[in-house]
């Protein structure tokens, strides 16, 4: 079984992740970072894989919480095999750009675009080493296609130069067996971030072309599928998990 690191692990779409992987026996090293009730809630759930969980707390604006994350990993585990880019911080303020503070652009991307290049900087030598890695970013729905988004210039932004990043570490890592995709959930809000498939099952979403809400066990699912040792083949690739939100242009 490998380990893998989960940033943002203990909650939210983060949380369904890292189930995933404990459920199918691998170790994880998770972070978080104020919640610690939903660090406890999580051990005191797999009280069973306690030796195959380590937590830290780790802000991904901070080099030196990087390091140190990827530093305990590699302490107590030996490798990294699978990397999980899930955390970045996000405004919820609707505003426009020139509104922004320079702080908050700053926040933005540090915590969403150069967080990943250094822990890109950090893991990637021990894929390398291992022959096998498999790293996944997460973007927003539609990322893709670098469309604008309004009130949300600064995380877009980051976002978008992510998924370049995406594509282009899965090109220059393929002969060291690392792939690199990024995963855009679609509206994926509430309780049924840290929901299951059966539960969303229960709740009808007009919104939604196939009638439920997303949920994180959705974006789960996917992520452990690419993170497959057969799964090699699929690498540089954004996947919308959106149930079909937006896959058809509508003129207004």
């Amino acid at each position: 079984m490998g380990h893998a690191i989960i940033t943002a692990g203990t909650k939210g779409l983060g949380r369904r992740v890292t189930e995933q992987f404990l459920n199918n026996g691998h170790s994880v090293t998770v972070t978080y970072l104020t919640d610690r009730s939903k660090v406890n809630d999580l051990l005191q759930k797999y009280a069973g894989k306690r030796e195959q969980i380590q937590v830290i707390q780790v802000d991904v604006r901070e080099t030196e919480d990087l390091e140190n994350l990827v530093n305990k990993a590699v302490e107590r585990f030996g490798r990294i095999d699978f990397l999980i880019n899930n955390a970045g911080p996000y405004i919820f303020e609707r505003k426009k750009l020139m509104d922004y503070t320079t702080d908050e652009w700053d926040s933005m991307i540090r915590g969403n675009l150069d967080a990943s290049f250094h822990l890109l900087k950090l893991v990637i030598p021990y894929m390398r080493q291992q022959k096998f890695g498999r790293v996944i970013h997460y973007g927003f729905q539609g990322a893709g296609s670098a469309p604008g988004w309004i009130y949300r210039s600064a995380f877009a932004a980051a976002k978008v130069g992510l998924v370049s990043l995406t594509k282009t570490i899965a090109f220059e890592e393929a002969e060291y067996g690392i792939t690199s995709n990024m995963i855009c959930p679609g509206n994926i809000t509430g309780e049924m971030k840290e929901g299951t498939i059966k539960e969303s099952r229960e709740v009808n979403d007009i919104t939604t072309p196939i009638g439920r809400p997303g949920t994180g066990e959705d974006i789960a699912r996917t992520i452990e599928f690419l993170c497959q040792k057969d799964s090699d083949m699929i690498t540089g690739t954004i996947y919308e998990v959106t149930g079909g939100l937006d896959v058809i242009h509508r003129h207004r």
